[in-house]
């Protein structure tokens, strides 16, 4: 549970999410900031020896912990503003966030709307779904400031939901993960384990956020078979693999080659980096930044020959505490004792005061012949103390056969919902 001082109460920031972050006008200062968080995240958990499949979605954790972030003051705000790659101007940081919110649903809408018209006229696509909801489940009568709990309200929809932590947190728990689970449609259970819950609890602010969308073209199933892949750039194995020919974007770079799916509508996307060698997914993780990721959403059309592997990730829970604080978030912890700073919270006294004790990050994706589907959840545990050629060139046939980044991606912002790593599809 993390630094406990004196009386304990605990505050626990719940963010469960999906799926397609949509972030609009290029001064926004929100998209590129969440891009660089997640390369920030990604490339921390190749540093601790992790170079499997890894899955994180970059802006549901940032949108969790923006929330805590406009509570944050002193130092404990400045740690989180870098780490965060937010800038400080507060009003730009709201509107940021308010404004991808708000581009989501017009997203949905618009899909729902092509595809009506598209079933006049015989077609039988899908929309996009996508699913934002934010919640404060406060302790009933506990003394959260009236300006933070409006600024989540207003900017953040995350309505106030009174529940007795201190007379029933078991009950409490349970309303909490059944929210959280029906907002993902039941991808994510259970995010909130037992014990993480008690008489000390004052708050969970959760985000939930699940997308479900389908490809432009979808896959024939009956072109699918199994093909190699070079599971961690070493051993070759048999995996499902899709297989068809289309116009996608592409763009073959120093070292690696970039490819980009777009779903239904074309406002979000699913994007391939593939190193050149089998064995160069470090060096790649290296290389990417913010800016590689936004060249992404221009990638010149080319006829590619694909062949993609279905994959279904469901990595376990993920406790981010330590990767945040070896990032330069470490007062938000406590650490030094008694240094954490809530006061736009809830009032700060000497012996009485939240923390952050830990960060869970959870997340589900599926990719097949039809599309994607994905979910992510976050938790953040707060603890009181007391160029077009003439000649179309010829098809570029394009085996994603060894270890490989990935991105859900909002074409228009170029902001990344989920960021990760294929380096075994089985």
């Amino acid at each position: 549970m993390g630094l406990i001082v004196t009386p304990i109460s605990a505050f626990r920031l719940l963010a469960a999410t999906l799926a397609a972050i949509p972030l609009i006008a290029q001064s926004n200062p929100v998209p590129p900031a969440i891009n660089q968080f997640g390369l920030d995240l990604l490339r921390a958990q190749a540093s601790v020896g992790n170079h499997g499949n890894s899955l994180l979605s970059p802006y549901t954790i940032e949108v969790a912990l923006a929330m805590a972030y406009t509570g944050s003051d002193g130092r404990t705000r400045e740690e989180m503003q870098r780490v965060l790659h937010l800038p400080a101007d507060d009003a730009a940081v709201l509107n940021g966030f308010s404004v991808l919110a708000r581009e989501l649903g017009e997203l949905q809408t618009a899909s729902r709307l092509h595809v009506e018209q598209a079933h006049k006229y015989g077609g039988s696509e899908e929309p996009i779904e996508i699913n934002v909801a934010n919640r404060l489940f406060a302790q009933s009568g506990f003394a959260f400031r009236p300006a933070f709990t409006t600024t989540l309200r207003d900017r953040f929809g995350a309505p106030l939901d009174e529940l007795d932590f201190v007379h029933a947190a078991e009950p409490a728990r349970v309303a909490i993960n059944a929210w959280v689970a029906h907002e993902t449609r039941d991808k994510i259970r259970d995010l909130v384990p037992a014990g993480a819950i008690d008489a000390t609890t004052r708050g969970v602010l959760a985000n939930a956020l699940y997308l479900r969308a389908p490809w432009t073209d979808p896959f024939k199933p009956d072109a699918t078979k199994n093909e190699p892949f070079w599971a961690a750039g070493k051993a070759s194995t048999n995996v499902t693999t899709m297989l068809q020919q289309k116009h996608y974007g592409y763009e073959q770079r120093n070292g690696y080659a970039a490819l980009a799916l777009p779903y239904m509508g074309r406002q979000l996307q699913f994007v391939i980096l593939l190193p050149d060698r089998r064995d160069g997914l470090a060096d790649l993780e290296r290389a990417v930044t913010p800016d590689v990721l936004a060249g992404c959403t221009n990638l010149p059309s080319r006829d590619v020959i694909l062949h993609l592997p279905k994959f279904k990730l469901a990595p376990p829970s993920l406790p981010l505490s330590s990767t945040l604080r070896g990032l330069g978030m470490t007062t938000a912890f406590d650490q030094p004792r008694g240094s954490a700073d809530f006061d736009r919270m809830a009032p700060r006294k000497p012996d009485d005061y939240l923390y952050i004790s830990e960060v869970i990050h959870k997340t589900w994706l599926s990719l097949d012949e039809n599309g994607t589907e994905a979910t992510a959840a976050t938790a953040v545990v707060m603890m009181r103390a007391m160029g077009r050629p003439i000649e179309p060139p010829l098809p570029i046939e394009v085996r994603v056969d060894h270890p490989f980044l990935f991105a859900i991606q909002h074409v228009p912002s170029g902001a990344c919902l989920f960021l990760g790593v294929l380096s075994d599809p089985r």
